[in-house]
């Protein structure tokens, strides 16, 4: 069996899921591609997430040669706009890969689909990692592959969607913590100057002169 048949079947399973979340939700798609000049509307948005799911499913049922080049086709292409909305600096509040459930553009991506991409490249080299003759290879019936499949798809997910936001809260709170020490650095020099400072002495009154 090609090692790459599980990253395989995860990459697969998430053209899936994209391209469900695409049809029922375009319009935050058909946004991002516009932030990088691309103008597609919801509808061919919609039309192209249901061909990206149909792929998802002839992959994972066949994984034969034109499948994964296609499917390291669209991952590449995924790549692609992602580095584009990064290098321009595109105010893109989501990429759009899985609809509205999404983050915005980071290299957590470019990772993931660079990933995604060479596990579909590999299989191409070495084809025939259709989910049966996966399973046919597995012990226990599957399961423990299936589970392992079930778990990256769950965590890749949430590296596209949540990780990001937490990665740009981050930096958002690192940015603004010089600030913030910046305004308190006077306030306790003051108070240092203050104690250090000897006591300021009431002038003479006129009765102390006479």
């Amino acid at each position: 069996m090609n090692i790459a048949a599980g990253p395989f079947l995860i990459a697969s399973t998430l053209l899936v899921l994209g391209g469900v979340l695409k049809a029922l939700r375009p319009v935050d798609t058909a946004n991002a591609l516009r932030g990088v000049g691309v103008a597609f509307g919801p509808g061919v948005v919609r039309l192209g997430g249901v061909a990206e799911a149909a792929l998802g499913v002839w992959a994972i049922t066949t994984g034969d040669r034109w499948s994964a080049i296609l499917v390291a086709l669209s991952y590449l292409a995924f790549t692609g706009f992602v580095v584009v909305a990064l290098v321009r600096h595109a105010p893109i509040a989501s990429c759009g890969c899985f609809g509205k459930a999404d983050a915005p553009p980071s290299l957590v991506h470019v990772g993931v689909n660079l990933v995604a991409c060479l596990a579909a490249v590999a299989v191409a080299v070495d084809p025939v990692v259709g989910l049966r003759e996966v399973l046919a290879d597995q012990p226990l019936a599957g399961a423990p592959f299936l589970l392992l499949v079930v778990t990256g798809v769950f965590l890749t997910f949430i590296a596209l969607t949540l990780l990001p936001r937490s990665l740009l809260l981050v930096r958002q709170s690192v940015a603004a913590h010089p600030a913030r020490r910046g305004c308190a650095g006077p306030t306790r020099r003051g108070r240092a100057e203050r104690f250090l400072s000897p006591p300021a002495r009431d002038p003479p009154s006129d009765a102390g002169r006479r």
